[in-house]
């Protein structure tokens, strides 16, 4: 991570040296874009961690856990296809959830289903699309969640 944090000082300063104005209006909009998302960062992150300490650690285990992948997987597409949530907060809550012993598998399919999955936002999908290319897209992108955590189930040795 900090190699990441180095590049991006090291770009920065090259796009300092190479043009100042572009630079600090680019810094403005990031400012303005980061200041606009916070509020609702900062209420979805309270959210998430007030379920984390809610819900108790055996619970996560017993249905989201190793013993049951098949269960797990389908509960996270569940969740994964009904929640709205940024991934600036999935991917951190996934990775508490990593630390917590749900295995790779099954924070795949949540994240796939989240990111691709939206029955949350059907309505609005509907109104550009139409129902007929809303479903169809939904189900393509269900069977491509399965896939993929299937694959990932057997890349890390879970199936």
């Amino acid at each position: 991570m900090y190699i990441l944090y180095l590049l991006t000082v090291i770009s920065l300063l090259l796009s300092l040296i190479k043009d100042k104005n572009k630079t600090k209006k680019a810094l403005l909009v990031a400012n303005k874009k980061f200041t606009k998302i916070l509020p609702s960062f900062i209420t979805m992150l309270i959210l998430v961690s007030l379920l984390l300490y809610l819900v108790p650690d055996t619970l996560i285990s017993k249905y989201l856990g190793n013993n049951n992948k098949f269960l797990g997987g389908v509960i996270a597409l569940s969740f994964g296809s009904l929640t709205l949530m940024p991934g600036f907060i999935a991917y951190p809550l996934c990775g508490i959830l990593l630390n917590k012993g749900v295995s790779y598998m099954v924070l795949s399919a949540f994240t796939t289903s989240l990111m691709m999955v939206g029955i949350v936002t059907f309505p609005i999908e509907r109104s550009y699309f139409g129902t007929k290319v809303t479903l169809i897209r939904n189900f393509m992108s269900l069977i491509i969640a399965i896939l993929i955590a299937v694959i990932t189930g057997f890349c890390f040795g879970e199936i």
